[in-house]
């Protein structure tokens, strides 16, 4: 896969989770995802969440990448979280990652207390890089991953459907690269899928290296430079929470959109080959 869509891929994983549901008390939902590459089909995504009665929560995240990329190289990946809601964002205490690309194969697992990663352990190693800015301590602090960052409780008890819904800045760490992605409102429009149909807040979202990556790579700066991205919220019905409909992000080889086919309340829609199933 090219290295710029991987960067590329990864900043979206963090914008499908930065707003996907929390449940409000208890239940589970899933949504199916259809992915287009500059107007041709790449695949697909899937996400089931559930929350406890008493807060814990479990979220899968899966996806495949194949179609016209095939051609080039074909992957496909899963990622899992566990924690607690707290009162105003979750607590993870774990998270685990297994993504293949090609013939090769990247494992990623973290254990996290009180909003600070305790252990992290990745297979293979990072190759060794003098330009890489290094991780520091603080910068496992405070954090949270990417797969929880989907749970994303909407606090008090106004309107959900607000352009308050964007506030939001998200400080990730996904193992090996510290980053925050920054939402801010940009307006409301329409969406359609099948279990929702109706209006979408628009944000706009911002990607920022903190540490872990490689700050001369044309691909680190172009992410940083990129205006051209945008996640569109929906409500998840019975909930207090909202979900992404549609999520656009310029790549240097065309737009990539993730455009929910499906929403579902019940879960268990975890498996992207049928992201597209009616």
């Amino acid at each position: 896969m090219p290295p710029s869509l991987v960067r590329c891929l990864a900043v979206t994983a963090v914008l499908i989770g930065a707003t996907a549901p929390a449940l409000a008390g208890s239940g589970a939902v899933a949504i199916r995802y259809a992915m287009t590459l500059a107007g041709l089909p790449i695949g697909a995504a899937a996400l089931d969440a559930s929350v406890a009665g008493n807060g814990a929560y479990r979220i899968k995240v899966s996806a495949r990448v194949g179609g016209i990329l095939s051609l080039v190289s074909d992957g496909k990946g899963a990622a899992t979280a566990s924690g607690r809601m707290g009162t105003a964002k979750p607590m993870p205490t774990g998270y685990a990652l297994n993504n293949i690309s090609g013939n090769k194969q990247q494992t990623v697992q973290m254990v996290i207390a009180d909003g600070a990663i305790t252990d992290v352990a990745i297979n293979p190693d990072l190759r060794y890089r003098s330009d890489r800015v290094p991780v520091t301590e603080a910068d496992k602090r405070g954090v949270i991953d990417p797969v929880s960052a989907m749970l994303m409780p909407v606090a008090g008890g106004g309107e959900t459907m607000a352009p308050a819904a964007c506030d939001r800045t998200l400080a990730v760490f996904d193992g090996a690269q510290r980053f925050d992605i920054k939402l801010a409102y940009s307006r409301m429009d329409q969406v359609a899928s099948k279990g929702y149909s109706g209006q979408a807040v628009v944000c706009s979202a911002r990607y920022t290296p903190i540490s872990g990556h490689r700050p001369d790579r044309e691909q680190t700066k172009f992410m940083a430079a990129n205006r051209d991205m945008e996640v569109w919220l929906a409500p998840v019905a019975g909930t207090r929470v909202l979900a992404p409909a549609r999520i656009v992000v310029g790549t240097q080889i065309g737009r990539l959109v993730i455009a929910a086919t499906r929403f579902a309340q019940g879960g268990g829609i975890a498996d992207p080959t049928e992201a597209n199933a009616n």
